[in-house]
């Protein structure tokens, strides 16, 4: 299916609001996949379908796919482009021996075949990767499956497929062991993983391993050795700890980490080639606090859980999840006090309702978790209304 570029409804409203001086260009959303109540209550389907989803918490895309971790049913989706319509039918279901099972482990067939709340996904060099994020690895499929239910070609974190121990079973992690791994991502020719349940990023220079492989990382950010894994270090937030790193995005000179339980993005220029302090903090004053403000009126320089980042070229985007929003920089910040250019889902920055605290439509957002960027589309994985809306930028 070829890639949509005309918008898709256009009777859906835009929502779209400026910081300081009015920003050029709108946001509205086109398209919806998943739950098909819009002006009353997004509940999953009693039954998984191959159209529907269930908390979805990871999404990814570009002109050839759309790739979903729908993980509150324990699988992916696969779709041949952008939907042109709603609740368009996946086109590949994995990790499910039927479009209306469910379960982790496949329901129970194995890990083999099976996922346990997936989480973070991503396609490089035609490979897809997928944090299976309960069972404490990273799958790999070495070519984008086309058929239903293929199993993985490899995985990375474990020893093998059957394996699924957090930290492979021991008392402390290790450089080839992971502790709930949410977020992945390719940032300076490195691939990343947000080892989120041992408080630090994991990196590999060159690229992910091949299927089989048993290279390991070799960059460590957020812990002084492989085998430490305390929050924050074991202390106060610093600008090298984390608490719960949970994506990462960025570009060939900027390493963005979307540290959640810190209510913070914290960035590295140049990407790092080791352990070493942030150069830029996002939705904190300071790189030693970590402040959550859970009542309004908010500000458009503060985070609650940003559990989802994504750049493409200049455009940063944070899904501020604990908020219901996504903030939007024009171009990507190079100092703490630089508020982000719009703000999605929400009437102004001071708001932070679920839904608006109003009935669920195409442009509110619930709990957003997942977010990916390019160019002028944007698909946000809606977890709390069990959809993926995409969303596009109008000049």
């Amino acid at each position: 299916m070829a890639e949509i570029r005309a918008p898709l409804a256009h009777s859906r409203p835009a929502l779209i609001a400026t910081s300081g001086t009015a920003a050029a260009g709108s946001w509205r959303p086109t398209v919806r996949v998943g739950a098909p109540a819009v002006g009353g209550l997004s509940l999953p389907a009693a039954h998984p379908t191959a159209a529907h989803l269930y908390a979805p918490r990871g999404v990814w895309f570009d002109d050839d796919v759309l790739v979903v971790a729908d993980s509150g049913n324990h699988r992916i989706l696969i779709w041949h482009g952008l939907p042109s319509s709603d609740e368009a039918e996946a086109d590949v279901i994995l990790c499910q021996p039927a479009p209306t099972a469910e379960g982790p482990a496949a329901g129970g067939r194995g890990p083999s075949k099976g996922v346990h709340l997936p989480t973070g996904v991503l396609v490089h060099d035609g490979a897809l990767f997928v944090a299976d994020a309960w069972h404490h690895r990273i799958l790999v499929w070495s070519t984008l499956p086309t058929a239903h239910d293929a199993p993985p070609d490899g995985v990375i974190g474990q020893t093998d497929l059957q394996s699924v121990q957090p930290n492979r079973g021991e008392d402390s992690c290790g450089p080839d062991s992971m502790y709930w791994p949410y977020g992945l991502g390719l940032v300076g020719g490195v691939f990343w993983v947000a080892d989120t349940g041992n408080r630090r990023v994991l990196g590999w220079s060159g690229g992910p391993p091949e299927p089989g492989s048993t290279r390991g990382p070799d960059i460590l950010l957020g812990q002084a050795a492989w085998t430490a894994r305390d929050e924050n270090r074991g202390g106060d937030p610093t600008a090298d700890s984390f608490r719960w790193p949970h994506d990462i995005a960025g570009t060939d000179h900027l390493l963005l980490v979307a540290d959640a339980g810190n209510h913070r993005v914290l960035g590295w220029a140049p990407v790092p080639d080791g352990d070493g302090p942030a150069d830029l903090v996002l939705g904190q004053d300071a790189m030693t606090t970590a402040t959550e403000w859970p009542y309004g009126p908010q500000r458009a320089i503060g985070h609650r859980f940003p559990y989802a980042i994504s750049v493409d070229g200049d455009r940063l985007v944070v899904a501020d999840t604990a908020n219901n929003r996504l903030l939007v920089w024009d171009s990507v910040p190079r100092h703490t006090q630089q508020a982000p250019d719009h703000v999605l889902a929400q009437p102004d920055f001071a708001a932070n309702g679920e839904n608006r605290w109003d009935q669920v439509r195409d442009d509110t957002l619930c709990w957003p978790y997942g977010v990916h960027l390019r160019g002028d589309r944007l698909a946000v994985a809606d977890s709390g209304n069990n959809r993926v809306m995409v969303w596009e930028s109008l000049p």
